[in-house]
């Protein structure tokens, strides 16, 4: 596919999704949002985890993704770039299930593991992972439908349609 194409494809998404879609945008980037403060706030959910994963740089890292969570957080609540910030949290959610349900499996991972059985092993991953999977499948959601009808992109949208006609 060109560039050009792929850049077109993800500035003019559809924006004839049901309107409920906004429902998944205030969860997707609601979550995003916050995720990303916490690792502001708490230096056991942003430096502290990052370094204890082994991310290189984990004090830029951590401040970055905590940055483009609040940012892209805050931009799919509102439906602006949905498309563009669904496929980065896409990638993100695959970062992260594989930078940690892989040990949570083996039962090497660095970070305190979960305070109820089970604690390791296929059903500690299936538990633990649950929400990473649901942002993951949403913002698939999202990326493939776009933000919806109620939406800055859908406002955006209809207001260059009117303005080339």
């Amino acid at each position: 596919m060109e560039i050009s194409k792929l850049w077109r494809w993800f500035a003019n998404p559809p924006t004839d999704a049901p309107a409920a879609t906004i429902l998944l945008r205030l969860m997707a980037g609601g979550v995003f949002f916050f995720e990303g403060i916490l690792k502001y706030v708490y230096v056991n959910q942003g430096v502290g985890r990052f370094t204890k994963l082994g991310f290189p740089f984990p004090e830029f890292t951590a401040h970055f993704v905590g940055a483009l969570e609040i940012g892209g957080g805050l931009l799919i609540l509102f439906g602006l770039f949905t498309r563009f910030f669904a496929f980065i949290f896409i990638i993100q959610m695959i970062v992260a299930i594989l930078s940690t349900k892989i040990s949570l499996y083996l039962g090497t991972f660095p970070l305190p593991l979960p305070s109820s059985p089970p604690t390791v092993g296929f059903w500690a991953v299936e538990h633990e992972s649950r929400s990473d999977v649901a942002q993951l499948l949403t913002c698939a959601f999202l990326l493939i439908v776009g933000s919806g009808r109620l939406s800055l992109d859908a406002f955006f949208n209809k207001g260059l349609k009117e303005s080339s006609e």
